[in-house]
């Protein structure tokens, strides 16, 4: 079977959504994945956020025993200080390794469930990265189209802003799905029983800390959850599951502002194929449980 080369760059342990990505994108057959990679979410709930996120990816390999199956490299403990400063981490020198090994028809594909720290410092150690045939998938920003959902700065931007103008501006081929399209990924309580209730261990680890997340940290009742990083997944499956749209490449504002750019071309995903993206999802983890069971 052919392979797509992957690389998963996520924030794991900051809500209860790059869970389900990360379960995803192991249980696909068509991903060769070639590194997890743990990254911070800032310090507003811990100052240890690239560790959770380890220890959580760790946790999820074990459920789906592949402990030490898997590259896990750790990313940057924090965000760029500035444009032009490395954070130098064995995550970003993944990157750096892996793209070397790209070609025309063999491209290299990070996704990223976080913010772009790694990808920015791997840019930042190795200029002539954003030469070779990587596409970044990004999960953040703001969305493009005046309906936007959310108060402030999009998460995932605002941990790193500095870090997002580095990988914009280079020139590198971006795949960026931002707010308005990934919280439209959702997923109710009822709908998470039915199809993976019954999923062994991992179903119910997947559910039960989602229930744990929205009732420690929503502040609003609540029974379902954006699965916003999934569209990652789908994409790198199937790109064509995404309509993208050709934009120049903006800059992002300390407010987490769109401004005028390097214009270099990006995509900009306008929406989803999200019956695809579940669809598949659930049947993986559903068989994977059958076959653990067995």
């Amino acid at each position: 079977m052919r392979q797509r080369r992957v690389i998963i760059n996520t924030d794991a342990k900051n809500e209860a959504d790059d869970q389900f990505a990360i379960v995803h994108g192991l249980l696909s057959p068509t991903f060769d994945v070639r590194g997890l990679i743990p990254a911070h979410f800032g310090t507003r709930r811990t100052r240890r956020s690239m560790e959770e996120s380890r220890e959580e990816i760790d946790l999820l390999l074990e459920l789906l025993k592949m402990t030490g199956s898997v590259t896990v490299a750790n990313g940057a403990a924090a965000a760029l200080p500035d444009e032009r400063t490395p954070a130098d981490s064995p995550g970003a020198r993944l990157i750096i390794e892996e793209s070397k090994l790209a070609s025309d028809g063999d491209p290299l594909y990070v996704a990223f469930l976080g913010p772009l720290t790694d990808m920015a410092t791997a840019i930042l150690l190795d200029p002539g990265l954003v030469r070779r045939p990587v596409v970044v998938i990004w999960i953040g920003g703001s969305g493009y189209r005046g309906y936007d959902e959310g108060p402030g700065i999009e998460f995932n931007l605002s941990n790193d802003i500095h870090a997002a103008n580095v990988v914009f501006d280079s020139g590198i081929t971006v795949w960026q799905v931002p707010r308005d399209v990934y919280t439209k990924v959702s997923v109710s309580y009822a709908e998470l029983e039915e199809r993976i209730g019954d999923a062994g261990p991992l179903g119910r680890y997947l559910i039960e800390q989602l229930h744990e997340w929205n009732a420690a940290c929503h502040p609003a009742p609540i029974e379902s959850r954006s699965l916003g990083d999934s569209p990652a997944i789908a994409l790198m499956l199937f790109p064509q599951s995404g309509n993208l749209r050709v934009t120049p490449a903006p800059r992002f504002g300390a407010d987490g502002s769109y401004l005028p750019g390097s214009n270099h071309p990006i995509r900009v995903a306008e929406e989803i194929d999200v019956r695809f993206l579940l669809a598949d999802m659930f049947a993986k983890i559903r068989a994977f449980g059958r076959e653990r069971a067995s």
